[in-house]
């Protein structure tokens, strides 16, 4: 068993290594493997990528996603969940270096995915927060839904990738501004939400364990200037938040 796993680590090893010394890769079939290997990761990345696709092009993309799949090769075999360091990849590719702006909406295209394929629970009905009494309602933990994913970016990340997302060019009139974006899952389809920077701080005080009242504090402490109880209401009914 421990031979056939060796050989097993060694075959793959070998599809993204030509200079390999593993015997079969020294047979001229082995490249219909590498080349097989290679078109599935540059189509799951294209499949997984689709703003990304559109503002760069299919050429850019796949030259891109080629230079990254010969460095991350794919961990799981449900290729709809590669490319989890693809953002990063581009952050640092000096190619990308004119579009700062493309590593966020390589995130956004990412956690749209994630939260598609998040688990699934309950959503939390707010009709049962309705008329407790604000003492017990400060003692509350909310629970984010398993779907729920969040990014703050300082460019305006979430109006680039909602037209490129449909593979339409972004139009002329984009206010360049931070964004921050919120993806929930309702009813089996994920919505991308423009948020305030309130909204994801009072989200990460939740993720931490914070109960209504210590991230209501949070937020105010952070953001001054912010209405807690929009930003509470605003969460609340956005569906980011599952019944415990």
């Amino acid at each position: 068993m421990n031979a056939l796993a060796d050989f097993h680590d060694a075959f793959v090893a070998a599809l993204h290594d030509e200079m390999s010394s593993f015997a079969p890769a020294g047979h001229a079939a082995f490249a219909v493997y590498r080349n097989t290997v290679m078109r599935a990761c540059l189509d799951a990345l294209e499949a997984n990528f689709p703003a990304v696709l559109c503002l760069v092009g299919r050429d850019w993309f796949r030259a891109a996603a080629g230079i990254h799949a010969r460095e991350s090769l794919p961990e799981d075999p449900r290729l709809a969940r590669y490319g989890d360091d693809f953002p990063a990849f581009l952050e640092a590719f000096e190619p990308a270096a004119g579009l700062p702006y493309l590593a966020d909406v390589a995130r956004l295209d990412r956690l749209y995915n994630e939260s598609r394929d998040a688990a699934d629970a309950e959503p939390l009905d707010t009709d049962r927060l309705v008329g407790v009494a604000p003492s017990v309602l400060a003692a509350t933990r909310l629970h984010i839904h398993p779907a729920t994913r969040w990014l703050a970016s300082p460019f305006p990340a979430l109006s680039i990738w909602r037209p490129s997302r449909n593979g339409v060019a972004v139009g002329g009139e984009l206010a360049w501004q931070p964004e921050c974006s919120i993806a929930v899952r309702v009813a089996g389809e994920v919505s991308m939400l423009p948020a305030s920077r309130a909204e994801l701080t009072l989200l990460e005080a939740c993720r931490r364990g914070a109960t209504m009242g210590e991230a209501a504090a949070t937020v105010a402490t952070a953001h001054p200037d912010a209405s807690i109880e929009l930003t509470v209401s605003g969460l609340l009914r956005s569906g980011a938040f599952a019944h415990p």
